[in-house]
């Protein structure tokens, strides 16, 4: 492999000089994670249902995020003057026609837009969508950490699936736009951190073997939520009040919060990592029980092993680690996490790869199924071809997700959604099937690259701060999502300011990605201190197996990743 400089890792270590001896000890240690997985085994039919039935929070949040498509829609209108002398059909809007001379095609309460006669208004009618992307960016930065710092998964998926079901339902009796825009950006202020804890919770706790299937599970939920959508506009409410759209999906979204309140335990890894034992044995208890192991004496020893790790000396570890947040344990306040994340080079770094990526990505599925509308075909049609595309990118990514590499998947995947997605300003508007065609598979690639990123996101980032770096790449994505809009509206009258603006950033913003570390087949770290040993122990191995030398799978995905950042 060369000499000793072409190996080494691009990370900041504490103390260089006491790393051999700090390897030494680590690698005869057991982590959290190893602990935790050897109490949990195999993990059993039941306590997988359980986790499957968490993931399924994503199908209400994809409700809330693609509803607006159609409470907020424009409706059809038609002239009602006979001899058409001063209203004229081929007008793009009514705005210009006295009352009396249109009508709406369908019943005004069906969108907020002919029932408070939004039409000549733009500015309002855009309202209530940026004011739910705005909650979600305010809540992301204001709710990401705690998670991992106080409150942890349970307590904040409880909170966010009931903010975002709450202010819905309200919505359902909002007297004006004001107040309709008020109650969007509660709802958004809540669902800003539901997908990151859904993701997160559920994949911690189930052991490693299933991680990724539960994950893919979500995505697939995410899938039925938005297909939901127009379903129910379709045939349940398609001449109902568009207030009926927000009932019906926001109470289904309370009981079910109840149901997760009843059944789901708190993250072990989390209590854990917080100091909390003996809730978190009461938590791998219950999972035991359910995958068919007994409580008694495994669970002790266990503990006890996992005792003696965490209290290994510390003498090496007095850098600016002496407060919490800079060891990484998840103790420290509230914003300790993301300080702990700044302190680190490689995990800023990290972050900051993984972000821009995900801008793109977010900014072209969020836009996409707003700018099908340009397409010319109809709105029911539309996002339903898009909400299926969700599903074999669901599929393609639980079936070789365990077998692929994140970095070069997500390359492929944001370059092929980008030259698709160019393709659709290259085709002629007159070839509408074949312009609807690359938008869907263009779609379907995008939508599996979201998938890996948080699946890859989870796997970068340590337990005492994942939580809040998912968060943080789940803001990336709705930040996309904010820029969408607008250039869909500039792409009505010329394509390249949507489909070609998608493409360019997807396609270019992936590549950043380049500069991360291979993960798969990796155990998850619990600390910042750890995450940086195990990638010292990586190199190290990398440089003493060879190039003809693979070593162990922990090793081998490292030692094909480069350079570790």
């Amino acid at each position: 492999m060369g000499d000793d400089s072409a190996t080494a890792p691009l990370l900041t270590s504490h103390k260089q000089a006491s790393n051999d001896n700090k390897l030494s000890k680590k690698k005869k240690a057991p982590s959290i994670d190893d602990a935790v997985e050897k109490y949990m085994g195999n993990t059993g039919s039941m306590q997988l249902l359980k986790a499957i039935f968490l993931a399924f929070a994503w199908a209400f949040d994809a409700q809330q995020v693609f509803i607006s498509v159609f409470t907020d829609a424009e409706p059809r209108w038609h002239c009602t003057d006979d001899d058409h002398s001063v209203c004229s059909a081929s007008a793009p809007s009514p705005c210009a026609f006295p009352a009396g001379s249109w009508a709406w095609d369908r019943p005004a309460h069906t969108s907020m837009v002919s029932e408070w006669g939004l039409n000549c208004s733009p500015t309002l009618v855009s309202l209530p969508a940026s004011s739910f992307f705005a909650g979600c960016l305010a809540g992301g930065f204001l709710l990401a950490t705690l998670a991992d710092s106080s409150l942890g998964r349970k307590k904040m998926l409880l909170f966010a699936l009931s903010c975002m079901s709450a202010a819905g339902a309200l919505t359902a009796f909002a007297p004006n736009v004001w107040a309709y825009a008020a109650l969007r950006f509660v709802s958004g202020f809540g669902r800003s951190i539901l997908g990151t804890c859904t993701l997160v919770l559920s994949t911690e706790l189930v052991g490693k073997r299933w991680r990724d299937t539960v994950s893919v599970a979500g995505f697939f939920f995410f899938s039925v939520g938005f297909l939901s959508l127009p379903a129910l506009a379709y045939y349940a409410v398609r001449d109902a009040s568009w207030r009926s759209m927000y009932f019906w999906t926001s109470v289904p979204a309370l009981c079910y919060a109840a149901l997760l309140y009843a059944f789901v335990q708190e993250s072990p890894r989390w209590l854990l990592v917080r100091g909390r034992k003996q809730d978190a044995i009461d938590a791998l208890r219950q999972i035991a029980s359910l995958n068919g192991g007994g409580g008694g004496g495994s669970v002790t020893s266990s503990f006890s092993m996992l005792h003696a790790c965490i209290v290994m000396p510390q003498e090496d570890e007095q850098h600016d680690a002496d407060a919490a947040a800079s060891s990484g344990n998840g103790k420290g306040g509230v914003f300790d996490t993301v300080r702990a994340i700044a302190e680190r080079p490689w995990a800023t770094r990290r972050l900051a790869a993984i972000m821009t990526a995900s801008f793109g990505i977010g900014m072209v599925y969020y836009g996409m199924p707003l700018n099908v509308g340009n397409l010319g075909s109809s709105l029911y049609l539309s996002v339903t071809y898009n909400a299926l595309a969700e599903l074999p990118a669901s599929l393609l990514v639980w079936l070789f997700i365990g077998r692929i590499n994140r970095r070069v998947s997500l390359v492929v995947v944001t370059v092929v959604a980008g030259a698709l997605s160019l393709a659709c300003v290259a085709i002629p508007e007159t070839r509408a099937a074949a312009r609807m065609a690359c938008e869907i598979v263009s779609f379907c690639a995008t939508c599996t690259a979201f998938n890996v990123s948080l699946i890859y996101s989870i796997e970068l980032f340590p337990t005492s701060v994942r939580n809040s770096a998912v968060g943080l790449v789940r803001q990336a994505l709705v930040l996309g999502g904010v820029v969408a809009p607008v250039l869909v509206a500039l792409g009505r009258e010329r394509s390249f300011w949507s489909f070609g603006v998608f493409g360019l950033t997807i396609g270019c913003l992936g590549l950043f990605v380049v500069c991360l570390p291979e993960t798969r087949g990796r155990n998850m770290a619990d600390t910042m201190d750890e995450e940086e040993d195990n990638q010292l122990y990586a190199a190290s191995s990398c440089a003493a197996a060879g190039p003809d030398d693979d070593g162990p799978d922990i090793v081998h995905a490292d030692c094909n990743g480069a350079a570790i950042v």
